[in-house]
């Protein structure tokens, strides 16, 4: 199967997944459950869930069992971008070609709507991890290592590091801090998710983080690249934002052609990380960085 197909159908495969939980979702005001499937069903890459998923079964781990923690990445994912496009953050009208949440439910619904997602992700995790029978101990490490990840030492502190940084002259070193914690740090919760379940050793597990961060990194270059370089009809967002808002970006730092060089090394650094491991078989994993290479969304 061509690595576009694998990724489409993993992706609805966790948007029908997504869609039965939230429609389950008892005792809630109607309107706060309309805005959190607005943003959360409104498609996008799923390249997290996706990861969680191609990761346990190159370990040839039980993807069933994943799939509660795959979801609920996808939910802290989907809280962030809701609250990054708040008019106190990137102040942005569009996302994945819609109106973005608060456009359509205000400003106060969107942020309700995004905590939700938060705390209804962490349920998500517990509650997956005891139906799916996974083992206590895993599964309390993953909660406590996605907490890390979504919280003050990963996406948000990356978050505020990132909005400190505005108007500011700031080194690559500074610059690639940011986005290890702001974008990084889930990229590789969700690999490091997919690694546990599927019963990775230490060396495995340690060669999967490298991967993921690399890989994370790469992801967010591209990003940056796209936003001077893209076409705003397949983004599914405004081109320039990021200038306009007076952004670190590598682009800004380093220049375009340097950023794309960068872009190349992140990603070998990313598969070479899994190249010779026992048990692994990496094909989808080195797949996935290649198509993201050459992604123009």
């Amino acid at each position: 199967m061509r690595i576009e197909s694998y990724l489409k159908d993993k992706a609805e495969l966790v948007h029908q997944a997504l869609d039965d939980y939230t429609t389950q979702l008892e005792g809630i005001p109607s309107t706060l459950k309309e805005a959190m499937r607005y943003s959360l069903l409104a498609g996008g890459k799923r390249l997290r869930p996706v990861l969680v998923l191609a990761t346990v079964e190159a370990l040839g781990g039980d993807s069933h069992k994943a799939l509660p923690f795959a979801c609920a990445i996808e939910m802290i994912h989907t809280y962030s971008l809701i609250h990054d496009d708040l008019p106190a953050m990137d102040d942005d009208d569009v996302r994945r070609g819609k109106p973005t949440n608060h456009r359509v439910y205000g400003e106060a619904q969107a942020i309700l709507a995004g905590d939700a997602l938060l705390t209804e992700a962490f349920g998500l995790m517990a509650q997956g991890a005891k139906e799916t029978g996974l083992s206590p101990d895993v599964a309390l490490t993953l909660i406590a290592e996605g907490s890390r990840a979504a919280g003050a030492k990963g996406m948000v502190g990356g978050q505020v590091d990132d909005l400190l940084s505005e108007n500011q002259q700031i080194t690559l070193a500074e610059l690639e801090s940011i986005h290890q914690r702001k974008t990084g740090d889930l990229i590789a919760f969700s690999v490091r998710a997919g690694a546990l379940v599927g019963g990775a050793d230490e060396a495995c597990l340690a060669s999967l983080t490298h991967y993921a961060y690399r890989l994370g990194l790469a992801f967010q270059i591209q990003d940056d690249i796209l936003d001077v370089v893209g076409d705003s009809q397949l983004i599914g967002k405004p081109v320039g934002s990021d200038e306009a808002n007076h952004k670190a970006t590598f682009p800004a730092l380093i220049g375009l052609e340097k950023s794309r060089q960068r872009l190349l090394e992140m990603t070998d650094q990313a598969k070479n990380a899994l190249i010779g491991h026992a048990g692994l078989n990496p094909e989808r994993l080195l797949q996935i960085a290649d198509y993201l290479l050459a992604r123009d969304r």
